[in-house]
């Protein structure tokens, strides 16, 4: 599945469904971000169509961001049947954020 590029007036309808989403709190102006991005694009490659991975530009959508309390990015927050689940703040490996998924699903 590609990545979701999701804004304010979409978190609800592309988030809060069913299933697992990994939702990428970012900035075009963050180096960790910028560092996570193949990272994910990897992640997406390898979970197919099992986990919806969505990116929220913070720049652009504050109040998705505010509404979770992201308070530094990078900030991915999983989300498990539309409810957060867990939460991992900076760049971390592919192994790490499967074996966060896999907790989850």
């Amino acid at each position: 599945m590609a990545i979701v590029n999701v804004t304010d007036q979409t978190f609800t309808s592309e988030v809060e469904g069913s299933g697992t989403v990994v939702v990428d709190f970012w900035a075009p102006w963050c180096g960790p971000c910028k560092m996570l991005a193949p990272i994910l694009e990897d992640l997406a490659t390898e979970v197919g169509d099992s986990v919806k991975i969505a990116k929220v530009n913070v720049d652009d959508n504050p109040e998705s961001a505010s509404r979770f309390g992201v308070m530094s990015i990078p900030t991915l927050i999983f989300f498990k049947d539309g409810q957060p689940v867990d939460k991992v703040v900076g760049v971390n490996s592919k192994e790490t954020l499967k074996n966060i998924i896999a907790k989850h699903q």
